[in-house]
């Protein structure tokens, strides 16, 4: 039996600190769109976070709305690993993939 090759997915979150919401996922995608994502954020020096489970979750909520209380934590995770990687904290910007 042929091993199929694994379909890359990704998710971009936003987050701005000023307006006190929920970080949104303004953009997703799987295949040809997700390399996209994350070749923006190469472009553009964003830190990229590779979590499987999370892009998973985050692939099922809508583009441009907030992220779902149950995901907090893990969302909060990516944050903390992004603020760790970079000393500019007004508005992050993360790729999540898997």
């Amino acid at each position: 039996m042929a091993k199929s090759e694994k379909v890359i997915k990704a998710a971009a979150l936003k987050y701005e600190k000023e307006k006190k919401s929920a970080p949104k996922v303004v953009a997703k995608g799987k295949g040809e769109s997700a390399q996209k994502i994350i070749a923006i954020a190469k472009e553009n020096n964003l830190p990229i976070r590779q979590d499987e489970d999370l892009v998973e979750l985050l692939s099922k909520v809508e583009l441009n709305k907030e992220v779902p209380e149950n995901l907090y934590k893990a969302v909060a995770e990516v944050f903390a690993f992004v603020y760790k990687m970079t000393s500019d904290k007004r508005e992050v910007n993360t790729e999540i993939t898997d």
